[in-house]
């Protein structure tokens, strides 16, 4: 007598929708979050090219600002603003998550860590407009 044939089981998976991350406001921060390396990396090239232009000589960066103050490198600069500063604020939430301190035996609270990094923040950017102003 034949045995009867085996059936493979696949196990199920349900269909998931491409825009699963609109769904909670926690995942299309973490999404935005994950998409705003790409911004970091336009800045750092951006940096890189302004470094490689001054060192060109000064047609080179004038061409370089020419470049610069076009439309839509202004609005690519404008959306990566918004975008490094939702990286860091970001970041500076997680902050307290992913580093313990302890001072006299005792964990500082979370919104103390976070708190320092915001007043860094500040006061490293007070620092660059004053540096910036004052030139």
């Amino acid at each position: 007598m034949s045995e009867p044939a085996q059936q493979t089981q696949r196990p199920y998976r349900p269909e998931i929708s491409r825009l699963w991350w609109l769904r909670r406001r926690s995942y299309v921060f973490f999404v935005l979050r994950e998409l705003s390396s790409i911004f970091v990396a336009w800045s750092v090239v951006f940096l890189l090219l302004l470094v490689r232009a001054l060192a060109q000589g000064e047609a080179q960066f004038r061409a370089f600002l020419d470049w610069a103050a076009g439309p839509w490198v202004v609005a690519l600069d404008v959306l990566t603003l918004a975008f490094l500063v939702l990286h860091a604020v970001t970041w500076f939430n997680l902050t307290p998550a992913a580093t313990v301190v302890k001072l006299r035996g005792r964990r500082v609270p979370p919104r103390a860590i976070a708190g320092g990094a915001y007043a860094a923040w500040v006061a490293v950017t007070a620092l660059v407009v004053v540096l910036v102003v004052t030139r």
